[in-house]
């Protein structure tokens, strides 16, 4: 079945055009809610397989949206659309459960790329449990901190533990440092980017039972979970 995606954007020509341009070249079903009321109505009735979220819209903006959003559904994919650039804005964003930001204006051909994705990292989700990932001869529950293999039980920090969710939700793919700096630190300055850095040293010791996993570094991009076959 062709992928459903709610998309909400008050703007009536950028609304037609993303709609017809996503169903026409990639065969979507685009459900364009003008607002955020009508578009919290269509995820009620018709739960969609990813959000398309403008930020600034009347009668119930999209960060509103998406609060209300997640807590109906936890795992689908939301993707902000907006043309507020501050840094707070951002943090803000990922706070109330975006998984992408995309600042106007923006090309279509970002926008599809952005949206395959999402919809990959919400495929790999299929396998977390209702508490947890497992990740080779791991087992790792967010929620109660706790890293598992037959050799060792680790209890992780609340950082150590939000970094490694992130990294699981990407497996096998790029963990952008900016992104997530500012989801954890607030703020992507210098400092705090070598304060990651020990973060990832510390994970990468508590996963040396599993030769299979390994977190790489993309220099300049960030970083990547791989589980190899």
């Amino acid at each position: 079945m062709p992928c459903n995606i709610l998309f909400a954007e008050d703007e009536p020509v950028l609304g037609k055009l993303v709609k017809e341009a996503l169903e026409k070249t990639q065969g979507y079903t685009v459900h364009w809610a003008k607002n955020g009321n009508d578009a919290l109505q269509y995820f009620n009735d018709s739960l969609p397989d990813i959000c398309i979220l403008d930020v600034m819209m009347p009668g119930m903006d999209g960060f509103t949206l998406a609060k209300q959003l997640r807590q109906k559904h936890a795992d689908i994919p939301i993707l902000f659309l907006t043309a507020r650039a501050e840094t707070a804005d951002v943090v803000k964003g990922y706070a109330v459960g975006g998984n992408d930001y995309l600042r106007k204006p923006f090309s279509l051909e970002e926008l599809e790329v952005r949206i395959v994705e999402l919809l990959r990292r919400g495929k790999r989700t299929s396998e977390k449990s209702s508490d947890g990932y497992t990740l080779g001869k791991y087992w790792f529950s967010p929620d109660t901190q706790l890293l598992r293999c037959p050799e060792a039980t680790y209890n992780l920090s609340g950082k150590e533990a939000e970094l490694l969710r992130q990294l699981a939700l990407r497996k096998n793919s790029l963990m952008e440092r900016s992104q997530v700096l500012l989801l954890l630190w607030g703020d992507d300055s210098f400092f705090n980017a070598r304060n990651m850095d020990v973060y990832i040293a510390r994970l990468r010791k508590y996963l040396v039972h599993d030769s299979r996993l390994s977190i790489v570094n993309i220099r300049g991009y960030g970083y990547k979970l791989i589980e190899h076959e």
